[in-house]
């Protein structure tokens, strides 16, 4: 049974990303996932990197010890999350700076960054990173040079050894209509299942 770690950053509760997470939540789960669910904005979890931690130590906070914990057991995860400035919500930053910690998603070689290539540690075969955005197409490839593909795709998960990277982004939200936000719901359940699926093909030589 796959684990399936799921994570959705935005401080509305009644927001569309919110919205695509619990599809996607209850779609992983009625295939037969065991799915873990973290809304970053409904929990208690600190963003702040502590001194000890920004130096490559591990966290002695029990809910950054157990958020680790879901990401290097989970063998697919789904992140969304608004672009805000070409970058996630700061609280999910933060997340992403105390969990992808060294030892756990990568490490280096003398166990210290002295500007060498990483060595991957995550096991997480699939990932899925799910956009809303409020920017059309063409004017974030050729004025922003869509930073969060960057970030995710080469400065994070490829960084970290996630195997198979994919990247979903909405738009426009702010004039979206009720049939197409419905569209979207439904086309969130069916990545949900591309994604499964894509953990039962062979691992590559």
């Amino acid at each position: 049974m796959p684990h399936l770690l799921l994570v959705a950053a935005h401080p509305d509760p009644d927001s569309f990303t919110l919205a695509l997470a619990r599809r996607m939540a209850a779609a992983a789960t009625a295939a037969g996932a065991t799915v873990t669910f973290h809304d970053l904005y409904r929990t208690a979890f600190d963003p702040r990197l502590t001194v000890a931690e920004a130096r490559g130590q591990p966290s002695d906070d029990p809910l950054v010890k157990a958020h680790i914990h879901d990401l290097v057991t989970a063998d697919a995860l789904i992140v969304l999350h608004p672009n805000w400035w070409g970058g996630p919500p700061a609280l999910l930053k933060g997340w992403i700076d105390r969990v992808f910690a060294p030892g756990a998603a990568y490490d280096f070689e003398k166990k210290i960054d002295e500007g060498g290539l990483p060595i991957p540690l995550l096991r997480t075969r699939a990932a899925l990173i799910v956009n809303t955005s409020n920017t059309a197409e063409a004017r974030e490839a050729t004025v922003f040079g869509d930073p969060l593909e960057r970030m995710w795709r080469d400065c994070l998960l490829g960084f970290c050894g996630v195997q198979g990277i994919d990247r979903w982004v909405l738009r426009i939200i702010a004039t979206s209509t009720p049939e197409q936000r419905a569209a979207w719901l439904s086309d969130a359940e069916c990545r949900v299942m591309a994604l499964l699926q894509a953990l039962t093909s062979p691992r590559p030589a």
